[in-house]
């Protein structure tokens, strides 16, 4: 196996020819691009250099490296290099090698923008989420009409999974969550009650909580957090994964195919997850009563059936249907959102959980204020 070798030819003052001789493999001593680079440097009447590549043997990537290397910096230095001597292998990996763009999400340093540079991206960025929102709601209604008319093409059986998905599936952590919500309603109720002496009414507190507020509340929270996230998750990677594109290239549309049965499982078992929520936290709070103040679970059944009625529950069941259809919203929103890179999964997800409570307080507020209005609970 010959040495790799390379020689500087000066054919002019200011032309160089780099000749490359011997088999240049990663196994052998090649020759140091920094030698190349110091010359270079000390030369400054230097403004081309070309390759002759004509005793040139084997060769691999520790070529590929020393050329780049060399093409690099006199890029940076202004001077002209010609590759036409090179093989022509050689020529399209390092045309390969220069077509590769840079990553859009790769972090850099910014220089520091003033308040107004940013309160001016944060509104364009808002105005550009709003537009968003509304295409996306746009677009969900007409896939809903399309299914009440039995047009949308959207296939049962991943209804069904999703149902359980959604439902069974996440039982667990509502039971768990629910039955802590109850007992602390109950326990932080109680140690002012406790002050009048009535401990009783910690039914009417914890029931009343429960039915109205915080099953419904809790229930989309955690369903954003669990649900929603994976809706953007799936999603995204379909996106990232061009799935989306052959989707619409096969005439299906993905409103129909994949968004309209994922909000419709939300909307379906969100309110049935909340009624279970209720139950849980009420008998979290007939725990905490009956344990650390003398309150029979009979007592604390006949309190909160004397003070709940139906309203309590359809009003929390109500708002729990919106929450669902919202959270599905955001998850999905976000998810068809998501940019084709790895990264933008991620932040898809992170959005999802995000924009998904936000709807739900904001929604909540509203829908507590009509309630109000409209003196709903008036006995």
């Amino acid at each position: 196996m010959s040495s790799p070798t390379l020689q500087i030819i000066q054919d002019t003052d200011h032309r160089w020819t780099l000749k490359l001789a011997g088999e240049w493999r990663i196994n052998s001593s090649t020759p140091n691009a920094d030698h190349i680079i110091e010359q270079l440097n000390r030369n400054d009447s230097i403004q081309m250099i070309q390759f002759d590549s004509s005793e040139l043997n084997r060769w691999d990537s520790m070529l590929l490296t020393l050329i780049n290397k060399l093409v690099r910096h006199c890029e940076a230095r202004g001077i002209g290099v010609d590759c036409s001597g090179l093989p022509e292998g050689v020529r399209g990996l390092l045309a390969l090698a220069n077509a590769v763009p840079e990553r859009q999400d790769v972090s850099r340093a910014k220089p520091a923008e003033s308040w107004l540079e940013a309160v001016g991206r944060q509104t364009l960025g808002f105005v550009r989420d709003f537009n968003g929102l509304a295409d996306f709601i746009g677009e969900t209604c007409i896939a809903l009409g399309k299914l009440l008319m039995g047009q949308a093409r959207m296939r049962m059986s991943d209804l069904w999974a999703l149902i359980q998905e959604c439902g069974p599936n996440a039982l667990p952590i509502i039971s768990l969550i629910a039955l802590l919500v109850g007992m602390i309603l109950a326990f932080v109720g109680a140690v002012q009650l406790k002050l009048f002496g009535a401990q009783i009414f910690i039914a009417d507190l914890v029931g009343l909580g429960m039915a109205r507020e915080m099953g419904a509340m809790m229930t989309a929270i955690l369903m954003a957090g669990r649900t929603g996230a994976a809706f953007a998750a799936e999603l995204g990677s379909m996106t990232v994964n061009d799935e989306i594109d052959a989707l619409k290239t096969s005439g299906f549309s993905p409103m129909e195919f994949l968004v309209l049965p994922r909000i419709l499982a939300l909307f379906l078992m969100v309110p049935f997850l909340t009624l279970y929520a209720d139950v849980m936290g009420m008998f979290g709070g007939a725990l905490v009563a009956a344990g650390l103040f003398d309150i029979s679970f009979n007592e604390y059944l006949t309190q909160i059936s004397n003070r709940l009625r139906l309203i309590d529950f359809q009003v929390g069941i109500g708002k729990s249907a919106v929450f669902g259809i919202l959270v599905a919203v955001a998850g999905c929103m976000r998810g068809l959102q998501c940019q084709r890179n790895a990264t933008s999964v991620g932040l898809a997800t992170t959005s999802a959980v995000v924009t998904g409570i936000v709807f739900v307080v904001i929604s909540d507020a509203v829908m507590t204020l009509i309630v109000t209005t409209l003196n709903v609970f008036k006995r």
